[in-house]
């Protein structure tokens, strides 16, 4: 046997899929995607274990417990200026992030998974999407015939709709 292919073929260098992303749908029509570096946990929680909190934004949908820490839990689209989980479910889908120091979980319509592609894939939204989305956006991604809005976490995070002042 030929020892020299055996080191040749370990040598090669593996294929760089491109950076992780978890997919989810903001509403019923819109795919997006936030990267794992800030995606701590993607969870399901009945309705009744988020509590909400007075004088709060809207969007803020009140306080839940994740991993004996209590997080604020948010509706993403409504931050986003887009149609709103509905209120009538029983479960929300939850992905935690963190940003800096902040925890948060964001609560979408759907966690559909995860996905790679490269940073260079990623295009300007400006054309692409509504004007009022574009402070939250790295940008957008076609993928698979459909487009995907790559979300900032730390812009959400830091989003002035969150603060009460």
């Amino acid at each position: 046997m030929n020892s020299s292919k055996l080191t040749l073929a370990s040598k090669q260098p593996q294929q760089d899929l491109g950076d992780g992303y978890l997919k989810f749908l903001l509403n019923s029509q819109t795919p997006a995607v936030l990267s794992m570096r800030y995606t701590q946990e993607a969870i399901i929680v009945p309705v009744d274990s988020i509590t909400p909190m007075p004088n709060m934004p809207l969007c803020i949908l009140g306080l839940m417990n994740w991993r004996s820490r209590i997080v604020w839990a948010v509706d993403l689209p409504k931050i986003l200026n887009l149609e709103t989980v509905d209120a009538r479910q029983r479960q929300y889908s939850v992905v935690i992030i963190k940003s800096e120091s902040v925890i948060m979980g964001l609560v979408v319509q759907d966690i559909l998974g995860t996905t790679r592609f490269m940073t260079d894939e990623i295009r300007s939204p400006m054309g692409q999407v509504a004007a009022s989305l574009v402070p939250y956006l790295r940008g957008c991604v076609v993928q698979e015939q459909e487009v995907l809005l790559v979300l900032d976490a730390q812009a959400i995070v830091q989003s002035s709709v969150l603060r009460t002042d």
